[in-house]
């Protein structure tokens, strides 16, 4: 059952072929036999997921359940649970028990689907190789010692190793979309505001957006079916009507314009990446798309301005973490300097308290002007390129990652190489526009993912193209070692 879809799953729950309890204790044994390998749990739910997975039973002998009502899935671990710990994979928080659920919770819960657990990543969501856990790197299913990409690297791996058939995961710089190219699953990063940040820990909270990691676009559509929608909770909330993701995806693409950023496609993009990506834009004009070149002008400036504006935000959301309230405390301090500088220096890892010493920088007297204001005004050109480009095309294409996965500890030590990881992703979430990377190829064995991005609010369209995609290539259905 673990090659399932969402999809599939749900039709063989409908109609009686499998129950929530039986599948539920089967993904339970596959996290118990084969995660020791990926370490892409740092917590699992099995008593909790059981006794949901009956109560999921009950509901569709009753007649009242929903396409996901017996689903087994998993929350990457900044999704408040409550009554289950909730570390966002920081010693901080290591032992956090939420006494609510965040809004993405809730809805996943109220729509049936049965949580079998939480998924590591890097530590506060900073990261982009799931490395700075504190609960311990997480592993590729498709290479030994190879990165899953991060921060959402847990659910991408969980999910590329069949263990869950889908995991909810946030991008504040490309954290969906990178680790989903990596890992050779469907990723998708919705436009900001479209699902609710209330109950997700924050690291950014102008470029956080929750979203999807699945193995097909239809599995996402039907996901972000249930996430998607206004929340008074959160004032960031888009008041906007839903549609049903899951009605366009078989329309055609005939007459689709795709563009290409001569930015995204120079010399220092490898020829295999480019050639892998190139080939999967090819099987779109097979369907009828037009592409053409564009240009987004500004998008050199892309990581300088969020290396900016995402570390000051990050300052000042982690600000809450002093000792004082809830999570880790120093033992015995001497004073109350003496409490917050040592459960701040104890409690975060080294690329956390990175990002806080240049937020903090960036935001004191004397600099704010410099530095952070100035990154929001290259923000905005930024986000008028994309305006000006959806003017001439209805998606943007390129490759997700500038190289497939590469090994463990081979970035960790230079931080700036590893922010480059995320070049081709980070100007959408300046930007709050939707993006999802699918599987679009291999390279020596290691997937490739090819980004779309769309205008606002085009999700249903940008779903529509994977899906299409996914009906004449079998990069998604490729599973780890063959």
């Amino acid at each position: 059952m673990h090659d399932k879809t969402v999809a599939q799953l749900s039709s063989a729950l409908a109609s009686g072929q499998v129950s929530s309890v039986e599948l539920t204790h089967h993904f339970l044994d596959r996290i118990r036999q084969d995660d020791s390998r990926y370490n892409s749990f740092i917590t699992v739910t099995e008593e909790a997921a059981l006794r949901d997975a009956r109560t999921a039973d009950e509901r569709r002998q009753q007649g009242n359940a929903t396409p996901w009502t017996g689903i087994p899935f998993a929350h990457k671990d900044l999704f408040c649970t409550n009554g289950v710990r909730t570390t966002c994979g920081s010693k901080m928080l290591e032992n956090f028990v939420p006494p609510y659920d965040a809004t993405v919770t809730s809805k996943l819960r109220e729509a049936g689907a049965v949580c079998l657990g939480k998924t590591n990543m890097d530590e506060f969501a900073m990261g982009s190789s799931t490395e700075s856990s504190f609960f311990g790197a997480t592993t590729n299913p498709w290479g030994e010692g190879r990165v899953p990409g991060g921060s959402s690297g847990g659910s991408a791996a969980a999910v590329a190793a069949r263990l869950v058939p889908a995991a909810t995961a946030s991008d504040t710089g490309g954290s969906i979309r990178q680790p989903a190219a990596l890992c050779g699953i469907t990723g998708l990063k919705p436009t900001y505001g479209r699902i609710s940040r209330y109950g997700m820990i924050a690291f950014a909270s102008s470029l956080d957006q929750a979203g999807t990691m699945t193995r097909t676009a239809l599995d996402s559509a039907m996901m972000l079916n249930v996430l998607a929608g206004h929340d008074p909770k959160d004032s960031t909330s888009i008041d906007r009507a839903v549609p049903d993701y899951t009605a366009e995806l078989e329309q055609p693409l005939k007459g689709l314009r795709i563009g290409l950023p001569k930015e995204y496609f120079t010399d220092q993009l490898g020829a295999a990446m480019e050639q892998t990506v190139r080939n999967a834009i090819a099987e779109y004009e097979k369907l009828g798309a037009t592409v053409q070149d564009i240009s987004l002008p500004h998008a050199n400036l892309a990581i300088a301005a969020y290396y900016v504006i995402a570390p000051a935000e990050c300052s000042a959301n982690l600000s809450r973490f002093d000792g004082a309230r809830y999570g880790y405390r120093c033992e015995n301090p001497k004073d109350l300097l003496d409490m917050y500088t040592r459960t701040r220096a104890e409690g975060f890892g080294s690329e956390v308290k990175r990002r806080i010493l240049v937020g903090t920088y960036a935001l004191s007297a004397g600099y704010f002007d410099a530095y952070y204001l100035k990154a929001q005004k290259v923000r905005r050109l930024i986000q008028q390129d994309f305006i000006n480009a959806f003017g001439e095309v209805d998606i943007i294409m390129s490759p997700t990652s500038p190289s497939p996965a590469f090994v463990q500890g081979e970035k960790s030590n230079d931080p700036v190489t590893m922010y480059l990881e995320d070049i081709f992703t980070i100007s959408t979430n300046l930007a709050g526009l939707p993006a999802m990377s699918v599987p679009a190829g291999l390279i020596e064995g290691l997937p490739v993912g090819l980004q779309m991005i769309g205008d606002y609010f085009s999700e249903a369209r940008l779903l529509n193209a994977a899906h299409q995609f996914q009906q004449v290539t079998d990069w998604h259905q490729m599973t780890p070692g063959g």
